[in-house]
């Protein structure tokens, strides 16, 4: 069977469904990945992947435009006679969803995370939950990472039960992501990964990190992760590098291996409003970190309070702040004993192998018992 893979990046594409396209490669499938072109498309090539460009603005709004980009992306699936589309991204798994209704294809969507549309809820709100009804009604299974997206989209009829799977997150390799010791030092280490979003919580974390940094002036705060992003709640650049000027944060830039980053740091933080199940907070556990998180979907399946590291209440730096200290005041050896135990969670619950299998199986049932 022709399976597509479909991503609104094929950076994402590349960095978190690379080892899936590559399994159901060696189950006898041709696997095709479609995205927009953004560089990373040369290294799913290296791959053996067969890739596929799709004209998408990850963050357009323009009516037509995406219009175009429905049209484009049916387009493709036509020309590459796909039969089975795995997709992921909220515009990948409505657009995909919108254009399959007039093809003989199988889709199969991933929800992970709701997005800023079930953040700050209004009239996009109800226009997105429009756009998924008519985009997830002829899907054969619709996938999701956490508890909290399916129970929301059962309760607004968005799909049925006996339609939905639920998976852990994306997983994580357990065999890269391997436990480290921590830094040495008693001077706390802190790091934020992701884009420089105000709904990934990023002001937040760096208006602790001032509150923190009053009583515990050596307590040392990063950010890994890109800024400017093409993201409507993205931060300023102007903003972001004015914190690094005050001293209150370091910026690390961007990198396609975040180990190195986690490693040098006593603790991994995200202080976000909504998530799938971010991988970061998995990938950080199973290299024996602890994690500061909201209590919001998502984090809280990959946090366990007070056992693998700390939740607090979102869109609050003071709360945030306090769930610091209380990192701090615990101390070294309770920073190991949460790192322990997070490595263990993620290896009960999160392995990849687990999700990958888990495709390779649906893949061999929509295939009719065979590639």
């Amino acid at each position: 069977m022709r399976i597509a893979v479909v991503a609104n990046s094929a950076w994402y594409l590349f960095n978190f469904r690379r080892r899936l396209m590559q399994a159901l490669r060696d189950d006898g499938h041709e696997v095709v990945a479609i995205s927009p072109a953004d560089g990373y498309e040369a290294r799913l090539r290296s791959e053996g992947v067969e890739w596929v460009g799709w004209a998408l603005a990850p963050a357009g709004t323009d009516p037509w435009r995406e219009l175009r980009s429905v049209a484009a992306l049916r387009g493709a699936l036509r020309r590459e006679r796909i039969g089975l589309a795995f997709t992921y991204t909220p515009k990948a798994n409505i657009y995909t969803g919108l254009a399959a209704r007039t093809l003989a294809l199988a889709h199969v969507p991933n929800v992970s995370g709701l997005g800023r549309a079930f953040i700050d809820r209004g009239a996009l709100t109800r226009l997105v939950v429009r756009l998924y009804r008519l985009a997830f009604g002829p899907a054969r299974v619709v996938v999701f990472q956490n508890d909290d997206d399916r129970a929301e989209f059962l309760a607004a009829r968005l799909v049925e039960p006996g339609r939905t799977l639920r998976v852990p997150g994306s997983g994580v390799d357990l065999d890269r992501f391997a436990p480290v010791p921590l830094p040495p030092g008693t001077d706390p280490i802190f790091l934020f990964i992701g884009r420089v979003l105000s709904d990934k919580g990023a002001r937040e974390y760096v208006d602790a990190a001032r509150r923190i940094r009053r009583r515990r002036p050596r307590a040392v705060f990063r950010i890994l992760g890109s800024v400017g992003a093409d993201n409507p709640t993205a931060i300023p650049a102007d903003e972001v590098h004015s914190w690094v000027d005050e001293g209150v944060v370091e910026l690390l830039g961007t990198s396609d291996d975040v180990r190195p980053a986690i490693a040098a740091a006593h603790a991994v933080v995200l202080p976000s409003y909504r998530e799938g199940v971010p991988r970061v907070l998995l990938e950080a556990a199973a290299m024996a970190r602890p994690c500061i998180a909201t209590d919001v979907p998502g984090c809280r399946d990959a946090v366990v309070d007070a056992s693998t590291g700390l939740l607090c209440a979102p869109r609050d730096a003071a709360a945030l702040a306090d769930a610091i200290q209380r990192f701090i005041d615990a101390g070294p050896a309770s920073w190991v004993r949460w790192g322990e135990a997070g490595r263990a969670h993620v290896q009960s619950r999160f392995d990849e192998r687990e999700v990958i299998e888990t495709y390779r199986r649906l893949a061999h049932e929509l295939a009719g018992g065979g590639a």
